[in-house]
């Protein structure tokens, strides 16, 4: 079975078909919840800039936006949502399966706000506001029925996938410092499933494959449509050569 989905408005809707367990940093529900919804909403990369203050205004509480977006969806159950500037069109959906269990990743990638982690806090303070286009958010639903344990093992192993992406395309930190290791605003969702019980997620594990398989394709792929994007917006410099 394969998890029902669908882009409305700008927003990626994921129907997890009833209340599920989930473990995640989002905006809004963020920690863990139930909830049989997730969001992840395409905002305007410069939605937080200082031309458009009602949008500022807006945006700067994200929980109540998302709050309101999902009213005006119809999303009357409970959800967790996400924000991101990166297109939908940009989406990418990676599954991998083996025997009983599946993993699916629904991942979308932008590397503008890009920082190496341990850099000063006070060189970086106002990026993340002005550069929303860099989230790398990270959704995974498996059908496994998972441990707490399990859970934030998941994390580990999806940021793990996701920093050697990183470090093997030599994305470079904002401030143009060697090894960005993610950015500065990205979030992970686990979504817990009621299949096979799974007590542990390493990457010693098969679950912990299925997910480091998974995360590795989709940012892989998200950071070249990403790159390719970027390309398009950056005008040439006179005379150069395409």
């Amino acid at each position: 079975m394969q998890t029902a989905f669908r882009v409305s408005r700008k927003t990626l809707i994921i129907d997890l078909g009833g209340l599920r367990t989930v473990l995640s940093s989002a905006p809004r529900a963020g920690g863990v919840t139930r909830a049989r919804y997730i969001l992840n909403h395409q905002v305007a990369a410069n939605s937080m800039a200082k031309g458009n203050r009602d949008k500022g205004l807006r945006c700067a509480d994200p929980a109540r936006t998302l709050s309101q977006l999902a009213l005006s969806l119809g999303i009357r159950d409970p959800f967790v949502g996400l924000m991101t500037a990166v297109s939908l069109a940009d989406l990418v959906m990676v599954r991998e399966v083996h025997d009983e269990i599946w993993v699916e990743g629904f991942v979308t990638v932008g590397t503008s706000n890009a920082v190496r982690a341990g850099e000063s806090v006070l060189l970086g303070q106002g990026v993340n506001r002005l550069t929303q286009a860099g989230t790398i958010n990270l959704i995974l639903v498996t059908n496994a029925r998972l441990s707490a344990s399990a859970m934030v093992g998941m994390v580990q192993v999806a940021t793990e996938a996701k920093t050697a992406v990183l470090l093997r395309a030599k994305v470079t930190s904002w401030t143009g410092r060697s090894g960005a290791t993610g950015t500065g605003t990205d979030a992970v969702v686990v979504v817990s499933g009621n299949g096979p019980r799974q007590r542990y997620s390493g990457t010693h594990t098969v679950l912990g494959e299925l997910v480091g398989r998974v995360i590795g394709t989709a940012v892989t792929e998200g950071l070249a449509r990403y790159v390719r994007w970027h390309a398009r917006r950056t005008p040439r410099s006179p005379g150069k050569k395409p």
